[in-house]
């Protein structure tokens, strides 16, 4: 077998390509990732005031630090853990669907019969994953959110949407960030430009990164001195 025809070698081979021409001209490219990212982001955010109007309130749960006062730097490991989880989660969603669309139906060409047929299924259950990933990822933080937002709010007295306007300075662009893979998914993959994938992975990630550092020291040294009433 040519080396030109292994999986890895031509995942690589795109990978680099793809990089040389967001090079090139990065803007047109990165303008709708982060376009599509901040619709998500202000879709959730909606979605956490939404589920605030109806969550019940756990006043036992009220923690002050880094609500209204400010924390420490414990405070801002825990965020980068959980949030670098979240990250983690969306990156895995472009793997799988690069996986699916480019490098599955390689190495599927490589086999006949039962074995062809167990690629192609095993394809269109990474794609599903990623699907599925996106719809949890998006549900189970506007719960968590929402109840949160619910809490905060009554404690302070005040709504929660003015709870949450006092938040977006840290919460808007950490939201872009975690979701910015996923929308770079969702514009690849409408062009139908699978073999892009594993590069969307590794230059979300990279913009990603310092944006959830940045954004979690403003949550826990900033943030607090904006809530109303704190």
């Amino acid at each position: 077998m040519r080396e030109s025809n292994l999986v890895m070698v031509e995942g690589m081979r795109q990978t680099r390509a793809a990089l040389g021409r967001w090079r090139r001209a990065p803007w047109p490219t990165l303008g709708g990732w982060l376009a599509g990212s901040l619709v998500v982001a202000l879709s959730l955010l909606v979605a956490t005031w939404l589920v605030a109007q109806f969550a019940s309130v756990d006043r036992t749960r009220f923690d002050a630090s880094g609500v209204t006062e400010s924390g420490t730097f414990a405070d801002v490991r825990f965020l980068l853990g959980r949030n670098g989880l979240v990250l983690a989660l969306h990156a895995l969603a472009c793997v799988a669907g690069f996986i699916a669309r480019s490098a599955l139906p390689l190495e599927a060409d490589r086999y006949t019969g039962t074995w062809r047929r167990m690629h192609d299924r095993v394809g269109t259950a990474a794609l599903t994953f990623v699907f599925a990933a996106t719809f949890v990822s998006l549900a189970t933080q506007a719960v968590a959110l929402g109840r949160a937002t619910a809490t905060y709010s009554a404690e302070l007295d005040v709504s929660p949407a003015l709870f949450l306007m006092s938040r977006l300075a840290h919460a808007l662009p950490e939201l872009v960030a975690l979701f910015l893979p996923l929308a770079a998914w969702l514009v690849v993959s409408r062009r139908g430009q699978w073999q892009d994938l594993l590069a969307v992975t590794l230059v979300t990630v990279a913009i990603a990164v310092p944006i959830l550092v940045g954004s979690a020291f403003v949550e826990v040294y900033i943030s607090p001195h904006l809530v109303p009433g704190g």
